[in-house]
């Protein structure tokens, strides 16, 4: 019997070109389990053999550790069974070997002398389990069978694990998961290279390494941490040296176990620079941060911006009413270095002339009647940043003189004090006026005048790029459902083509609040003419195209807006979607004559 077992081993039998231990019970439809026996008694492997051959096994058998080694480089078993003591080795030594080979395969131990440290050794190795002598039929059953349901387990397990890691690996997005305390529990190679991360990362924090998109991934895994909510931030700058132009989109989600517990968040990043790239070279962008339009002047608009993001320049932006100076400002500050920094705004049309200085230079405690203590500057607030100067046209003579030293010498004085303080803030002005003509009358700087327009950006007004009005009627029954919780679709054909008539005097900021308007009134799934203000009820709508046709129609438009609100200019201009400032100029500039009203 046991050269027969031997000779099995030594010259493994096959069955229609398969080896023996993958040999098919055609009776049960499926494969044999495989066990070996390893023991240096031919009695104890004879019954060990017959007992589990009995139960459906394929059985095989060695008498010592060198046959051993032979059986199992030659087939894969489901089970092993070996004795402790084997001549000069030991099972001990089997299963070192198995582990070396990283083969998952149970090994249950038997000794016909129980030892401590045998046995404690064999479990650390990790052995199934420990059995002495006599074994009874039963029992070698019962532990097979045990043994063999762990494989099977442990089996489907490892597919599936090796499953996960092949998708995990082979997936083109960045991810990262992490526990409940924003410790890194894993990621993928995409992560490495989109991210700039090394595998260090695992098992700390995220913030404790340095990322590129301005500690935002870090933001919104908190949030969702906090929250149990999945998030997106589309189109973020992160950039990296291997990847200085790269744009990135990314969303996380809540982790849930296996009992449904939460348990974590996972981050997935997606490098979306080709498609941005694409869209760049196509002059099809649509959006880019805050700014909606494809019209060709709005792209130009667009590649200006990115022009001037890393150019740590003065930018004067020119432009009407409305037609999105302030997103401007925004787009250069977020698209370049000075992102993680401040952007700080001031609306230098809204404050007095001491309140402006104060406002942008501070001041010190008792520097005048109400100093009741030091103050911080928004010049010092936007360090390292931006300084966004809205309306400058409207700044005093002595501003412009303490602006003009900023813009020279990169410091300031706070009221009251004399101690010149440096300062590293990039400007951004902006004006809806002629600076040019203001020069010329005595009433703005030259000086100034020049070092504010370093480089100068105009605006074209949204008459001089209607193509643009669906995708932001688009963008405005986006916002204003969400805002005012309704489900408006569209807006009618009749609407669509007075809007498209329509000179939009208030520009993008009038076409905003005649849509919001539009959606109080609408009570239905589209809006109609009946829901537009009443400036809009009467206008003639042929497209009018000559420069004297345009003025027309615009002094129609506001003598129309201030007779509904009976020669009110403030009403008039809330109408238009304009400033009190602009709808002034636009009557001097028409030569509308305007009847005279005391609440104006």
């Amino acid at each position: 019997m046991q050269s027969l077992i031997m000779m099995s081993l030594a010259y493994p039998s096959y069955d229609n070109g398969m080896p023996i231990a993958f040999v098919v019970d055609r009776k049960e439809g499926k494969m044999k389990k495989k066990i070996l026996i390893i023991d240096d008694e031919e009695n104890i492997r004879y019954t060990f053999e017959s007992f589990l051959t009995d139960e459906g096994y394929e059985v095989a058998s060695a008498k010592d550790y060198r046959d051993a080694l032979v059986a199992i480089d030659e087939a894969d078993f489901d089970v092993i069974f070996t004795d402790i003591l084997l001549g000069d080795k030991s099972g001990v030594d089997i299963l070192r070997n198995i582990k070396e080979k990283n083969l998952n395969c149970p090994v249950v131990m038997i000794t016909g002398a129980p030892d401590i440290g045998t046995a404690s050794e064999a479990l650390r190795l990790g052995a199934f389990d420990y059995i002495p002598k006599p074994i009874l039929q039963d029992t070698l059953v019962r532990v097979a069978k045990v043994a063999l349901q762990h494989k099977t387990l442990k089996d489907e397990k490892e597919r599936y694990q090796t499953n996960l890691d092949a998708i995990f690996r082979s997936v083109r997005d960045a991810i990262i998961t992490v526990d409940k305390n924003l410790m890194v529990v894993e990621m993928n190679p995409a992560a490495e290279q989109i991210c700039d991360l090394s595998h260090n990362v695992i098992g700390n924090l995220l913030n404790s390494f340095q990322t590129h998109c301005g500690g935002k991934c870090f933001e919104i895994l908190r949030a969702t941490i906090e929250e149990k909510q999945p998030l997106e931030i589309p189109s973020l700058e992160c950039r990296h040296n291997h990847r200085p132009h790269q744009v990135v989109s990314i969303s996380t989600n809540p982790l849930l176990n296996n009992k449904g517990m939460f348990s974590g968040a996972v981050l997935v990043v997606r490098d979306d620079t080709h498609l941005v790239e694409l869209e760049r070279d196509m002059k099809e962008r649509r959006k880019f941060h805050n700014m909606i339009g494809k019209s060709e002047k709005i792209q130009m608009i667009y590649s200006f911006i990115e022009d001037l993001a890393d150019v740590q320049t003065t930018v004067l932006v020119l432009g009407e009413s409305g037609t999105g100076k302030e997103l401007v400002a925004e787009a250069i500050h977020y698209s370049g270095a000075r992102s993680k920094k401040p952007l700080v705004k001031v609306n230098c049309s809204a404050l007095s002339e001491n309140l402006l200085e104060s406002e942008l230079f501070g001041h010190v405690k008792g520097a005048f009647t109400g100093a009741l203590q030091n103050r911080i500057g928004r010049f010092q607030k936007a360090e390292g940043g931006t300084i966004f100067l809205d309306e400058i046209g409207d700044i005093s003579p002595r501003i412009q003189l303490q602006l003009l030293r900023v813009l020279q010498e990169r410091e300031f004085e706070r009221v009251g004090d004399s101690n010149p303080i440096k300062v590293d803030v990039r400007v951004i002005a902006a004006t809806n006026q002629n600076l040019r003509e203001k020069v010329k009358r005595g009433e703005f700087r030259e000086d100034l005048y020049y070092r504010l327009k370093v480089v100068e950006m105009c605006l074209p007004p949204l008459r001089d790029r209607k193509e643009d009005i669906p995708l932001l009627v688009k963008h405005f029954v986006k916002k204003f459902n969400k805002k005012l919780n309704k489900e408006i679709t569209a807006i009618s054909a009749d609407v669509q083509k007075i809007f498209m008539n329509y000179t939009w005097p208030g520009n993008i900021r009038e076409l905003e609040h005649t849509m919001e308007h539009a959606f109080i009134l609408c009570h239905q799934n589209v809006i109609t003419a009946d829901h537009l203000p009443l400036n809009f009820k009467d206008l003639n709508q042929t497209n009018k195209t000559s420069s004297e046709d345009t003025k027309i129609e615009e002094s129609q438009s506001i003598i129309r807006a201030l007779e509904l609100a009976l020669w009110n200019k403030a009403k008039a201009a809330r109408l238009l979607g304009m400033s009190r400032r602009t709808l002034y100029r636009k009557i001097r500039d028409l030569k509308i004559g305007v009847k005279d009203d005391s609440r104006i």
